[in-house]
């Protein structure tokens, strides 16, 4: 009973989906992080060169 219970390999395909899924997540939250601090400088530059109506 042991043995078979050790050569079971139907939990193991749950838990590596699980596990790319959170790489996945992971990588897409440090994505959308810097491409959102590199958008809010681009921002930025640009509202300083519109000149101001006195």
């Amino acid at each position: 009973m042991l043995k078979k219970f050790f050569r079971d390999e139907t939990g193991l395909e749950l838990s590596e989906y699980a596990v790319a899924a959170a790489l996945i997540a992971l990588a897409t939250v440090t994505a959308f992080t810097g491409l959102g601090t590199s958008i809010g400088k681009a921002i930025t530059n640009l509202t300083g060169k519109i000149p101001q109506n006195p």
